[in-house]
């Protein structure tokens, strides 16, 4: 079961069947079982589902061109633990407001997936919550290119990750491909949201 589940009271109109199915399939379903970890540092992203009425979607960003690590990457708004952060739900949630101005109070976090190491170095954990329709975002232009929507039913399609294993520090390392659009999605990004796929893969959406 997803650990750090919170209480579910929803600042938004009442969520459509689909939504309301994955929603309980999140936080009933045991998330499939994932490599240990081996870094030390932690680390924490918001993976941010818009509850369109028609069509749910995650949101996304593109990382700025000039950023030191990841320039480019399309990834979710997320970043290191700070000392100050009671929580790694808090950290996800302080750096989506800092990234893309997502205010912390119009988030209903569901709970998270287990932790992921990435290759610079940390231990990231997933927090997955749900953002109104309405909601407005706006792109810190010194960390974020761009914003970009992915419905659901195109994230959760497993046929669209694309394994390929490579080698590192003489180890192989099994990494995911996916296009969504013009939009390259790899590395750490798709293992999150496969891994979100695969425990959720028996809803409807």
């Amino acid at each position: 079961m997803s650990s750090e589940i919170q209480p579910i009271t929803f600042p938004f109109p009442p969520l459509t069947d689909d939504l309301a199915n994955f929603v309980t399939r999140f936080q009933l379903q045991r998330a499939p079982q994932a490599k240990p970890v081996r870094q030390v540092r932690k680390a924490a992203v918001l993976v941010p589902i818009v509850c369109h009425a028609d069509a749910p979607t995650l949101l996304l960003t593109r990382r700025a061109s000039t950023l030191r690590k990841h320039a480019g990457q399309v990834a979710f708004p997320g970043g290191a633990a700070d000392s100050s952060d009671a929580s790694l739900i808090a950290t996800a949630l302080r750096e989506a407001q800092e990234e893309v101005s997502i205010a912390p109070e119009v988030v209903t976090v569901l709970g998270t997936l287990p932790p992921l190491d990435s290759v610079s170095g940390f231990q990231v954990t997933p927090v997955v919550g749900l953002l109104p329709a309405n909601i407005r975002v706006a792109p810190n232009a010194d960390e974020v290119a761009e914003l970009f929507e992915m419905p659901l039913t195109d994230a959760f399609s497993l046929a669209r990750y694309y394994p390929l294993d490579i080698e590192r520090q003489r180890q192989t390392h099994r990494v995911y491909l996916s296009w969504y659009r013009q939009q390259f999605v790899w590395g750490l990004t798709a293992a999150i949201i496969r891994q979100l796929a695969l425990q959720v893969s028996a809803s409807t959406l």
